[in-house]
């Protein structure tokens, strides 16, 4: 296990000097390709910087306004009948607009009902399942034009249901 420790803290290192190697066994400048990256990525931002500014806002304005809660009491009585617990409810609504307001529900869902307790475990296990839907469709389609989605909403939809079964089905 050691062993693995060390190397792990080698791996980022070397695989950069890699790319700076072949870069320059292939005779390329590394530094005007790596500045000309930047200044894209860095223009990419920008364009996309209003819709993350307006996921964010809305995410907070919810959960501001306890909207989250009251959705959570609605719909947690017909989740609750399929393992599902109501308390989840807001998260997992969250968690397809954003990753940093969905880890916030967490930490509060810790807070109340411990890290170990069924609930707990769900919260954990779904974070890892699920993907931020509407925050990664709107940043990669915006940033490569794209119009029509055709089915990748119904796809990402089904695939954070069978996230959520799968949360509550390893938490046992």
């Amino acid at each position: 296990m050691s062993f693995l420790l060390y190397i792990s803290d080698f791996i980022i290192p070397i695989v950069l000097f890699g790319i700076v190697a072949y870069g320059i066994s292939m005779r390329v400048n590394v530094y005007d390709e790596f500045v000309r990256g930047a200044k894209k990525g860095f223009a990419t931002v920008i364009k996309i910087m209003p819709t993350l500014i307006g996921l964010m806002v809305a995410v907070g304005v919810l959960r501001a306004s306890g909207f989250l809660d009251f959705l959570a009491e609605i719909i947690g009585t017909f989740t609750s009948h399929l393992g599902f617990p109501g308390q989840l409810v807001p998260l997992a609504i969250v968690r397809m607009f954003s990753s940093s307001a969905a880890t916030g529900l967490v930490l509060d869902i810790f807070k109340e009902y411990g890290t170990d307790s069924r609930i707990g475990l769900i919260a954990s296990i779904m974070m890892c399942c699920t993907e931020t839907i509407f925050y990664t469709m709107s940043v990669y389609f915006m940033t490569a034009k794209i119009k029509k989605t055709r089915y990748t909403l119904i796809g990402a939809l089904t695939a954070t249901l069978a996230g959520i079964a799968a949360s509550v089905w390893l938490a046992g």
